[in-house]
């Protein structure tokens, strides 16, 4: 289950997700390509229980502001700042990511890498290095694959699977290990047809849970999407009131 504390209105109704604090923020994040200003960005909330668009052209910076939020790269002199699931707020830097956000954060390539096991291994890999019983990967791992659509290949290596399979398996692998925050890079851009609409679901239902997508696209269905938050990164500053 998500870490998160609950919150409620005085009279014990749950909180809109709008009037809820972020699941996290990020201050002072910025990165420089030699003498370029890639981004500069002073304070960047991640709003609980939403879908967001990160959109610009290519080589504004977009993975890489991803990837330093997921601990993936570099982020000196940014800070982090939270609340636990007691409701205590924390502060800390974001280079290193604090060990209290590993478990909350999970970020997906475009190009995903899966493991040269069994599809079924590939998603329960995350829940064993947690330490999880057998018992309790096994449930998992199989509403997982039941989620995903992807019961029928669960013993099926990763080389022979489709490209729209290997998308739903690393959507599967992430979603298992219960994440506040995901952050997909381009999770639609090798797709198309059926196996597009597929992710493009999948992608709803995980906002839809209460968790926070944060998506790279220039896909106009997801972007479309109702209700979706708009962010665009352009000449080095981050506009997340785009529409």
């Amino acid at each position: 289950m998500s870490t998160l504390p609950a919150r409620q209105t005085p009279d014990g109704r749950a909180l809109p997700p709008a009037q809820l604090p972020p699941v996290l923020t990020v201050r002072g994040l910025r990165r420089r390509v030699g003498a370029r200003r890639l981004f500069d960005i002073g304070e960047l909330a991640f709003p609980r229980a939403a879908a967001v668009v990160l959109t610009g052209v290519n080589g504004a910076g977009k993975t890489t502001l991803l990837r330093m939020v997921a601990g993936l790269e570099r982020a000196p002199g940014a800070t982090v700042s939270w609340t636990d699931a007691n409701g205590q707020p924390h502060e800390a830097a974001l280079d290193p990511l604090p060990a209290a956000l590993r478990q909350r954060i999970a970020y997906l390539h475009q190009h995903p890498y899966l493991f040269r096991t069994s599809v079924w291994e590939n998603i329960a890999y995350g829940l064993k290095t947690r330490g999880l019983d057998a018992d309790e990967i096994r449930r998992r791992v199989g509403a997982a694959l039941g989620w995903a659509g992807i019961a029928h290949v669960q013993d099926t290596a990763p080389e022979r699977l489709s490209g729209g399979e290997i998308q739903r398996v690393a959507l599967a692998r992430a979603k298992v290990l219960e994440p506040d925050l995901l952050l997909l890079d381009e999770p639609t851009a090798s797709l198309d047809g059926h196996a597009r609409e597929q992710v493009i679901a999948l992608v709803r239902e995980l906002a839809a849970e209460g968790r926070t997508v944060v998506m790279i696209c220039h896909d106009r269905d997801l972007i479309n999407l109702p209700g979706v938050v708009r962010w665009k990164l352009t000449d080095g500053r981050l506009d997340t009131r785009h529409r």
